[in-house]
């Protein structure tokens, strides 16, 4: 009986397969922080202000930008009111969570 070497895949093939496991991760996680943003911006509760703000955030993310560029932007638009005297500390804390987790996507 003779043993063949087991077949090894190409380094191409490989890459490849790890970057779009890289991209689907990355879109998982902006869907993640979109759903986060969408619920600072259906409570009322919040001033008008910094709904707009995270509205404004949310739609530079939907960008067909670069990622990073969109994150970028997104996390400038949102530290502008993360520090608003007005903002309730329920929605603070959700801001902060947003401004985590475009964070780590900046990478």
């Amino acid at each position: 009986m003779v043993i063949g070497r087991p077949k090894i895949p190409s380094g191409p093939s490989i890459i490849e397969a790890r970057s779009r496991e890289v991209g689907n991760m990355s879109s998982a996680q902006v869907s993640d922080i979109i759903e986060l943003m969408e619920t600072v911006i259906n409570d009322t509760s919040i001033p008008k202000n910094i709904r707009k703000n995270v509205s404004d955030a949310r739609d530079r993310l939907k960008s067909a930008d670069e990622l990073a560029t969109s994150v970028s932007s997104a996390i400038y638009s949102i530290e502008e009111i993360s520090e608003d005297i007005n903002m309730p500390m329920h929605a603070r804390t959700q801001i902060w969570t947003i401004l985590s987790a475009l964070e780590s996507l900046k990478k």
